[in-house]
């Protein structure tokens, strides 16, 4: 293939090739030129021309295949366009000649449309320049037009839609005739010349004048009968034409001069839609020739126009545009309306024509309203149909009106469904009075309104919520009002039925007693319905109908009335069979009418039972369910004999009897009706092969049995598209009717399959075949093996007996049931039965294999593969295929070849290629033999459809074949014609299919593998250029697995560029696989798609469609405004995952484009109102200029990208950006730090951060959160909440002190405020609380009566709850009063613990530090004031929250409890709903139960009475349920039990919560519950409760150990850790309790007799799990070893200690293991002195462990956070008193001892690593152990000899920050008091230091740290001095004097001295003025001997006295060692 890739065409490389290869060659390097063309320059062509043109011309005699021939043209007519255009004129002749060529051969053929193609790419692409030589060649080319088949007038259409393109105003000699020509083309019975023609009549209609004026209307009576017997390529091509013409005959503004002018006539809007309106109702039989069975009013329009007519009129529309549509939409409506009145009985007196016609025109109003016009425009439509809807009400005549009123109704409907809460202003306008114009109809005599209304009803409660119980309400009121009327039982019925059906829709539900209501009326209604013969059967329909549609409220609401409906159930059936019969004796027509309708609707409640109810078939209710049921068996095999008694009034009723039993059956398990198995089979049997049935089922029938994608093979009608919705009707063929609600009208209740239309359910006859073939599977499956064999006979002999066309039907019904049976049989894994079945299931399926239906044997071949699966035997199987083999090797005809080539593929899918590969190769072989049947393009597509299957099944056995099967697809996709797309679309499944096979493997590079990639791409590159969308999509697909596999090898841009060109396909498919495909992309490499894209778009030419968004918006925008306009879900869903894919990965780099793009989707539809007043808010905004200018732009932009977009897409943007915001959080901390963003985009004006368009941000949310969407109000409030908590903290630099976010505070509350209206919805009302509380807990606002607008908010809504649950809104269910409750509690909450943090704080400092002035002033303030805030309605607060907790307490109760709930429900629940509220409880109880015990504790829990607290509350609390002692009603409790509870409740709470953490636990709920643990035993007596309930404390560490076991979050351990030391400290607080009572008590007593209190009693055991100690071992031995894994010898595998190097710990690692150091030496205080024996090993183990395993050597001698409280722990353990006490003493000291060598070991270790740990870490544990334990422990001489080695051994260590810290250990050793022990350190190390200091002395210090050492060796030697003994001291001063006197300066030294020195002076001058009056005598005597010293004394003292000022503060700062003397002046002089 590299060979092709050169200018010109490389021949001899060529010419070696075969006939596959060459082709392949060709191809590719025509290709290649294409591009290579466009980028040489174009004297380089200029050189190659000739040559170039001889070659291109010379492959024209080729025979060059389709795709070769249309790459060919296209770069001959490039190279022309760029080289030299003289030598044009005779490639033109040349093509000219060709095409007349006399040769009709078949292999001449594509040497002629070769040449057809090259003049129409000529003239495109060259135009006027080739002046007149076109009427010559177009009438050459309609000359060959008479004489052409199929492809050649294929072509030449194509062709001269070229060359018109062209040549544009000036072919206008020609147009007549192309006109003419194309008339009769466009009416070809081949479809593919249709479309073709339809292409080039629309290039005419641009310039030919007559077409739109003159010849308007025998242009439309063509295109009419150009739909007759079209396809849907057909249908959507010349109804595009004919669309075009119409719109352009209205809008066009007509040229010419006057002469000209009066022979066109001007067209008018009504004629159009008149000429439109024709063709719906009369076809293409024209105006004036109506036939005589016209007249007669017998033929009625073929399905096909009316299609057709029906997306003509949406092309109408569309070309014209939305705003046309909203000028002209009354005339429109009306005109549209009337297509389905009476004035044309044609269209609507047959039912089935009605429907279809309806559908129709449901159509037309949905694709142009809802695709074209924005929500502000539907609104106003929704106005104009109720405006319709009210006339059509007057009509009398109901027959003339109930069409038109069904269509407005439906569309009505879907309209609201749309606009969703957005719809509700129009709904409060009481001059649309559009409710009551709804209600007032379902009262209409024709039940197909009333259903319409009902649905319409439906919609607009799923829309709006909040409509749903008052809507309710009126319909049961009126139901129950006007029983006596059967129109409003049968219309009120339905309505309440439809309403129902919408509550699953709204989360907020109902009030759970309507359910009672209903039960009660559908009892009166079903009991009543003997009474008035007029209305049994309406109110017996009735009644069961509002059963059926109770049971969709689930099993909280239908458990509270199954009884009654059982009871009713039993009573519909007589009780046996006896019975039955005295029925059949006794009746009449009518009776039974009434009680078959009665028993189908019981059937049908119990039906919606079982699939609604599922949790409530409990055995004990099946049970129940089942006595009626072989009744109602009993009564289906009796109908017909019924029916024979009383003839056909019964038909229907009995019919849709069997249906509704048949239905229930499938539901329900097949052992319940076990006993009349053989029965059902035999009416099932009776059913399938009844004698009346004449219509074909098959198209609803069959597609659900055979598989998904073998339907693709079929018509294109199966698959999915834009016009599915009309398309349906010419699927079902011309005598079955669509579906519609009328049908059945209990499906009103249900969730209809297809997104929000009407259910469409078919009639009765046809749905009755559907449910019996699916009941036949299951019921065959489960009768005796023995009963199948009869059935199977009979059916099969009732195929035999019938003739013609009825027994189509019956083969289609008995094949249907097989294959349910067989499919039922295999996915059960059962078995099939006696050898019999086998040869019966074999015959049926034989014969239908070879059915002229082409579904049929679809479903034959699924059917076949089935049955081999079932017996699953090799043999077997083997058997099939050779069957299948002999038949196609001999048999001819299309349909068998077909059907048993599809057989040998469905084989290969069930039974994994068939494992012989002599099988596979036999099968391949087959099928590439029919695949190369170039006679029947069925047969290729079959065969190339089975090939994939086999592909796909075969997996890696394909290998060996893959290279022949993939040059026979390239010799195919470049040899099949393309008017055979389905042989395309079967070809692309085949590539596909290899492609997968391949996988991975084609990223390799050897020649096999390049060639074999090569090959791939080449044939997507074909398959791309391929007219037909499903080819393109194929292709498409096909490029994207290559992608995955072989990504380098995919030329990305040209990929993305097809994708984009695609983007807005009208072929739904199409699009799908575009953004399936984009989807991949993006997830890979999003920022080169995007890049890619829109470089595309600007180098594109005008005609791509899409690229004018991408130009503007990006790919990303033009995906947001495909979002917006699609409705398909699927689609919608990958738009969606592309587009937050593109953002994770691109938001960030981007922040601009898309912060543009989020905001101008939520801009563009916000009303100006609300910008305004956003304007006005923004006080604090004049002098911002960006903000300010940030708000007006909008007025500016007039040419938006996006006009009025739905909510739907709103709610996206608004969610895209809170993900954006997410993602800049991860991203850099410049986006929330103001100062830094602007600093960094000043260096780099491409850097972007989102801190700076926090102005936008907040106005988006405020747009959103204020919007008519509810929706987008949750959107709002929640990116507000992101907002808010992203920039709290964000500090504003231009005024210190403040925070950025205070400038929009007035924006927050406004946006805010409107959700806190009466009538807002609870949802929105409990974000915004959630908002509000984030708001307040945040701090932006400091100023109090700033908040108060906000805390109002809080106020007023605590202020409603207080009621309870009485008092809120009765729209909705009672779990949403739940939810709004607790979420204001919830909020409250938070701002409480928020308030008391920030008090607590505020103290702390206060106590330590002087802040500013200011800043003290404010925050105490605002944190004071906060608490205050809320402290006026603590006392309410702390009661609502204790009842929610007590709630919450009862609501997690185990299901064996459920007896002791109260029956009446909770403070905020009801008992019927606890189910949904316990989901709300599990929302807010953490924050409340925090909120709870802070208050309890500022309470100390020593409110006596629980009413006292509320005493001075303004308000009154009212619901006593929220008092604790209400329950125990008349005994009142003590405070003390009152406290008992709440310290329980919580406790109990906690615990619960915190043992059994599940999975979903947030990490919000787990913190808040430990720090409401925290704050209680914060408080004196919960301490008290728990010390002195020992198991009580055990189960709560067990209960955090889980916690922190089970939780790695460091902040949750070290929470857990703090409840862990507190409960130890209330441990100990108990234990010393004890012992000072009982010191009291026994104070007489002897000392030796008093017991031992705290833990290990007397004997120093501790038992597990009895232990409060053992316990808090466990748990901090789990946190250090967590830590530090080296601390367990189990894990290191070493014995003792072993030295490691020390390692440095995290942050959050130090935090933890320091708090469980902190609780170790807590431990002792808790035991008794035989206890803390026992524990003491463990302890210090553990504490020297940490020390020896942090000591790691930090820069200045600091101490890591771990050794310092290693060291504290170590402090405290030894200083325990404990160790004094006199029956631990002397353990204590052994083990001490012990661990001071532990210690001491750590420097010496075996081996040479003890340089890595810090000496000053394990001098300071040694001085610890010397200061701290009692004397004996280190003064025996071995340890005392070490620890005085170490000692000397440090201070020789040159590191001056090791020597300053010894000598402040030694400092404070010296100091001890006990003269054993410090002692013999004095003696051991002062001569020492005495050396050193000399040494400094002599050499002088030359930085601050030997300035340091100094001064603190001279600390150290005065306290010898200070210690030593009279005697001695004298010697010691005369040793000190001399080198503090050396170091003075006198006054002309002192000028110039360093700082250093100066510095030692004044510490030398300091020290000897304190030492000189404590020994005067020595000193005195000391000076008088040495005159030196004495002169250098008094100088110094003189030069001090000069600077007198300056000797105060020197003294206060010499102190602090190591200051600058310049800081020391700067501040001095202050």
């Amino acid at each position: 293939m590299e060979l092709a890739h050169s200018l010109l065409l490389n021949e001899e490389a060529c010419n070696q090739l075969g006939e596959v290869q060459k082709a392949e060659f060709i191809f590719e390097w025509l290709r290649y030129l294409e591009k290579l063309l466009l980028a040489t320059s174009r004297n380089d062509v200029k050189e190659k021309q000739k040559t170039l043109v001889e070659q291109l011309l010379s492959l024209l005699n080729n025979s060059p295949g389709p795709p070769t021939r249309k790459l060919l043209a296209k770069n001959l007519a490039i190279l022309y366009s760029i080289g030299d255009t003289f030598s044009v004129y005779e490639a033109i002749d040349k093509c000219n000649d060709l095409i007349r060529s006399k040769d009709d051969s078949p292999s001449y053929l594509p040497t002629k449309l070769a040449a057809v193609v090259c003049l129409g790419s000529l003239y495109k692409k060259l135009g006027r320049i080739l002046g007149n030589t076109f009427t010559d060649t177009v009438g050459n080319i309609l000359k060959a037009v008479k004489s052409a088949e199929s492809q050649g007038r294929y072509e030449i259409m194509l062709s001269l839609q070229n060359i018109l393109n062209g040549l544009g105003a000036a072919a206008a000699p020609c147009h007549r005739d192309v006109y003419k020509a194309a008339r009769s083309c466009l009416t070809d019975r081949s479809m593919a010349v249709r479309c073709a023609a339809a292409k080039c009549l629309l290039e005419l209609q641009n310039e030919a004048i007559f077409m739109w004026s003159t010849d308007l209307d025998s242009v439309a009576t063509l295109c009419f009968k150009s739909f007759e017997g079209s396809n849907y390529d057909v249908r959507i091509s010349v109804s595009k034409l004919l669309g075009t013409i119409l719109a352009k005959a209205i809008t066009s503004k007509h040229p010419g001069t006057a002469a000209s002018r009066q022979s066109i006539r001007r067209v008018s809007l009504e004629e159009v839609l008149e000429l439109l309106g024709t063709g719906f109702l009369r076809g293409s039989s024209g105006f004036l020739r109506a036939s005589g069975d016209m007249l007669k009013g017998t033929s009625s329009v073929s399905r096909d126009v009316r299609v057709g007519v029906t997306q003509a009129y949406v092309v109408f529309v569309s070309t014209l545009g939305g705003a046309w549509l909203e000028k002209n939409f009354a005339a429109f409506l009306s005109h549209i309306l009337s297509l389905v009145s009476q004035s044309h009985p044609k269209a609507t007196q047959i039912q089935i024509d009605a429907v279809c016609c309806r559908r129709c025109v449901s159509f037309i109003l949905r694709t142009t309203i809802g695709g074209l016009l924005g929500e502000k425009a539907q609104l106003a439509v929704v106005k104009d149909i109720c405006q319709a809807i009210w006339k059509l009400k007057k009509v009398m005549d109901v027959a003339a009106s109930q069409h038109m009123l069904v269509c407005a109704l439906q569309e009505l409907g879907n309209l609201i469904h749309n606009l969703g809460t957005t719809a509700a202003p129009l709904l409060q306008d009481s001059s649309t009075g559009l409710l009551d114009s709804i209600l007032s109809v379902t009262l209409h005599p024709s039940i197909s309104v009333r259903l319409a209304a009902a649905w319409c009803l439906h919609c607009i409660a799923v829309a709006l919520p909040s409509y749903l119980t008052p809507l309710l309400d009126r319909c049961l009121e009126r139901l129950t009002g006007h029983k006596s009327s059967p129109e409003a039982v049968t219309g009120f019925s339905f309505a309440v039925a439809a309403l129902l059906g919408a509550v699953k829709h709204c989360p907020l539900g109902i009030p759970h007693g309507k359910g009672k209501i209903i039960m009660t009326l559908a009892e009166d209604l079903l009991c009543s319905a003997a009474q008035n013969s007029r209305l049994s059967a309406q109110r017996t329909q009735a009644g069961w109908l509002l059963i059926a549609a109770l049971m969709t409220l689930g099993p909280a609401v239908v458990s509270h009335h199954l009884a009654r409906v059982l009871l009713l159930w039993k009573c519909v059936f007589p009780a046996s069979p006896k019975d039955l019969e005295t029925e059949k004796s006794r009746g009449d027509s009518f009776t039974w009418q009434v009680t078959l309708e009665g028993r189908a609707g019981a059937l049908c409640a119990i039906k919606s039972f079982v699939s609604h109810c599922g949790d409530l078939l409990t055995e004990e209710v099946i049970q129940r369910l089942l006595p009626p049921l072989p009744c109602a068996v009993d009564l289906l095999t009796q109908l017909s004999s019924i029916l024979k008694m009383y003839g056909s009034p019964l038909k229907t009723p009995s019919v849709v009897y069997r249906q509704r039993l048949y239905e229930l059956l499938i539901l329900l398990p097949p052992e319940t009706y076990e006993g009349n198995l053989c029965a059902i089979l035999k009416e099932l049997a009776a059913d399938l092969t009844a004698p009346d049935i004449q219509v074909s089922a098959s198209t609803f029938l069959l597609p659900p049995l055979c598989h998904q994608d073998d339907l693709l093979i079929l018509s294109p009608l199966l698959q999915e598209t834009d016009h599915r919705f009309i398309e349906e009707q010419l699927l079902l063929g011309n005598g079955v009717a669509c579906g519609s609600l009328e049908y059945d009208p209990y499906l009103i209740y249900e969730k209809d399959v297809e997104g929000d239309s009407v259910p469409k359910p078919l009639p009765p006859a046809l749905s009755v075949i559907s449910s019996a073939a699916k009941l036949f599977g299951v019921v065959c499956a489960h009768v005796g093996e023995t009963q199948r064999l009869p059935i199977l006979e009979q059916l099969l002999d009732s195929i035999k007996h019938t003739k013609g066309a009825r027994q189509q039907v019956v083969q289609l019904h008995v094949v249907s049931s097989v294959s349910s049976f067989l499919k039922y049989v295999a996915l059960s894994k059962g078995c099939l039965g006696p050898e019999e079945m086998k040869r019966f299931a074999l015959t049926l399926v034989m014969g239908a294999l070879e059915s002229t239906n082409p579904l049929l044997r679809c479903a034959a071949a699924e059917a076949w593969a089935r049955l081999a699966q079932v017996l699953d035997d090799g043999a077997f199987t083997a058997g099939l295929a050779q069957v299948s083999f002999d038949k196609l090797k001999s048999a001819r005809d299309v349909v068998t070849r077909t059907g048993h080539s599809l057989a040998l593929g469905s084989l290969h899918r069930y039974l994994g290629g068939i494992s012989s590969s002599q099988h596979l190769n036999s099968c391949i072989g087959i099928l590439y033999t029919l695949a190369q049947d170039s006679t029947s393009p069925d047969v290729q597509t079959w065969a190339l459809h089975s090939l994939s299957l086999i592909i796909d099944s075969a997996g890696p056995l394909y290998y060996v074949h893959v290279e022949t099967t993939l040059s026979l697809i390239i010799m195919l996709l470049l040899n099949v014609p393309p008017t055979h797309a389905e042989v395309h679309q079967s070809l692309g499944r085949c590539l596909n299919a290899l492609i997968t096979t391949l996988g991975p493997e084609l990223q390799g590079n050897s020649t096999s593998i390049s060639t074999l990639r090569a090959s791939c791409l080449l044939g997507c590159a074909v398959m791309q250029d391929n007219p037909d969308c499903l080819v393109q999509a194929q292709a498409i697909s096909c490029l994207q697995q290559l992608h995955m596999f072989a990504p380098r090898h995919v030329n990305l841009s040209s990929l993305v560029s097809c994708l984009c060109v695609n983007l807005y396909s009208p072929y739904l498919l199409l699009r799908r696989a575009v953004l399936a495909c984009l989807r991949q992309l993006v997830q890979r490499e999003a920022a080169e798609v995007s890049e890619h894209a829109v470089m595309l778009a600007k180098d594109s030419r005008e005609e791509l469609t899409p690229d004018a968004n991408i130009r503007e918006v990006g790919l990303e925008g033009a995906l947001l405004i495909l979002l917006d306009k699609e409705t398909d879900e699927r689609l919608c869903h990958d738009i969606k995952e592309t587009l937050n894919y593109m953002l994770t990965s691109m938001a960030v780099e981007k922040l601009s484009l898309w912060l543009k793009l989020c905001k101008d989707v939520l801009a563009a539809s916000a009303d100006c109102t609300a910008i305004t007043c956003v304007d006005t808010m923004q006080e604090e905004e004049g002098d911002k200029g960006d903000d300010a200018s940030v708000l007006t732009t909008r007025h500016d932009e007039k040419s938006h990208p996006f006009t009025n977009p739905r909510w739907a897409t709103r709610v996206f943007a608004a969610e895209c950006v809170c993900r954006i915001i997410n993602q800049c959080e991860s991203a850099s901390s410049a986006h929330f730090d103001i100062a830094l963003a602007q600093e960094m985009k000043k260096k780099d004006s491409r850097n972007d951060f989102l801190v700076l368009h926090l102005a936008d941000l907040i106005r988006m949310a405020f747009m959103a959160a204020t919007d008519h969407s509810d929706q987008l109000r949750l959107s709002g409030l929640e990116m507000l909440l992101v907002v808010i908590r992203r920039f709290a903290t964000v500090p504003e630099p231009e005024f210190p002190g403040h925070v950025i976010l205070e400038q929009y505070q007035a924006n927050v509350g406004a946006a805010l405020r409107p959700a806190f209206t009466s009538e807002t919805p609870p949802d929105v009302t409990a974000k915004a609380c959630q908002v509000c509380s984030a708001w307040i807990a945040s701090g932006v606002v400091s100023d109090l009566n700033d908040l108060r607008r906000v805390h109002q908010l809080l106020v007023s809504s605590l202020t409603k709850i207080q009621a309870g649950k009485e008092a809120l809104s009765h729209l909705y269910n009672e779990s949403a009063s739940t939810m709004e409750i607790l979420a204001v509690l919830k909020a409250w909450a938070e701002v409480y613990i928020i308030a008391v943090q920030r008090h607590k704080n505020h103290r702390q400092p206060l106590k330590t530090t002087s802040c500013l002035e200011d800043s003290v002033r404010n925050g105490s303030c605002s944190s004071d004031g906060l608490l205050d805030l809320v402290y006026a309605d603590l006392g309410t607060l702390s009661r609502l929250w204790l009842a929610a907790l007590q709630d919450f307490a009862l609501l997690t109760l185990p299901s064996e409890f459920a007896s002791q709930l109260p029956a009446e429900g909770g403070a905020f629940y009801t008992a019927e709903t606890s189910e949904n509220a316990k989901l709300q409880y599990y929302n807010s109880w953490a924050l409340i139960l925090h909120a709870t015990a802070l208050w309890l504790t500022s309470t100390g829990f020593v409110v006596a009475d629980p009413d006292e607290g509320a005493s001075d509350l303004s308000r009154p609390v009212t619901p006593t349920s929220m008092c604790q002692g209400s329950s125990s009603g008349a005994t009142i409790k003590s405070p003390e039990d009152v406290y008992t509870d709440r310290f329980h409740l919580i406790l109990g709470i906690s615990v619960e919560f915190l043992c059994s953490l599940r999975s979903d636990a947030t990490m919000e709920s787990i913190t808040a519950c430990l720090h409401a643990l925290q704050a209680l035993l914060d408080v004196p007596w919960p301490r008290s409760k728990i010390g002195s309930d020992q198991d009580l404390g055990i189960e709560l560490l067990n209960v955090l150990h889980r916690v922190i076991l089970t939780r790695e979050s460091p902040s949750i351990q070290l929470a857990s850790l703090e409840v862990v030391r507190q409960i130890i400290c209330a441990a100990q607080e108990h234990v010393k309790e004890k012992r000072r009572s009982a010191e009291v008590d026994d104070g007489a007593a002897e000392k030796e007799t008093l017991p031992e209190f705290g833990e290990g009693k007397d004997t120093g055991g501790l038992v597990p799990g009895k232990s409060l100690v053992f316990a808090t071992l466990e748990l901090c031995v789990c946190i250090l070893v967590r830590q530090l894994p080296e601390l367990n010898p189990k894990l290191t595998g070493s014995p003792g200690v072993k030295a490691r190097k020390p390692q440095m710990l995290s942050e959050n690692g130090s935090r933890l293991v320091s708090a469980a150091l902190v609780i170790l030496s807590e431990l002792p205080a808790v035991c008794s002195p035989e206890g803390s024996i026992s524990i003491l090993p463990t302890v210090l183990y553990l504490t020297i462990g940490v020390l020896r395993e942090t000591a790691v050597k930090l820069p200045g001698g600091q101490l890591s956070s771990t050794v310092a409280a290693s060291l504290q722990a170590l402090k405290g353990i030894l200083s325990s008193p404990m160790a004094r006490a006199e029956k631990s003493h002397t353990a204590w000291t052994d083990l001490l001892r012990s661990a001071l060598t532990t210690v001491l070991d750590c420097w010496d270790p075996v081996d040479e690593t003890h340089q890595e740990l810090d000496e000053v870490s394990l001098l300071t544990a040694i001085t610890v152990f010397i200061l701290s334990t009692s004397p004996e422990v280190t003064t025996i001489p071995c340890l005392q000899k070490r620890c005085i080695d170490k000692f000397k051994a440090t201070l020789e260590i040159k590191d001056p920050m090791v020597q300053i810290k010894t000598y402040q250990l030694l400092h404070s050793i010296f100091q001890y008091p006990n003269p054993a022990v410090s002692y013999p350190y004095i003696y051991s190390l002062a001569s020492c230091i005495m050396e050193k200091l000399q040494e400094i002395d002599k050499r002088k210090p030359e930085n601050t740290s030997e300035l340091q050492i100094f001064q603190e060796g001279i600390k150290v030697l005065e306290t010898v001095v200070t210690v030593a003994e009279e005697h001695h001291r004298s010697q010691l001063v005369a040793c000190l004097l001399p080198i503090l006197i050396s170091f003075l300066l006198d006054e002309n030294a002192l000028g110039s001295a360093t700082s250093i020195m100066r510095n030692l002076h004044d510490f030398a001058l300091q020290n000897l003025m304190q030492i000189g009056p404590q020994y005067s005598s020595v000193f005195k005597s000391l000076v008088a001997s040495s005159p030196a010293l004495k002169a250098r004394l008094e100088a110094a003292i003189k030069g001090n006295q000069e600077s007198v000022k300056v000797k105060i503060p020197t003294s206060k700062y010499t102190k602090s060692p190591g200051k600058n003397s310049s800081i020391q002046l700067k501040t001095s002089f202050l």
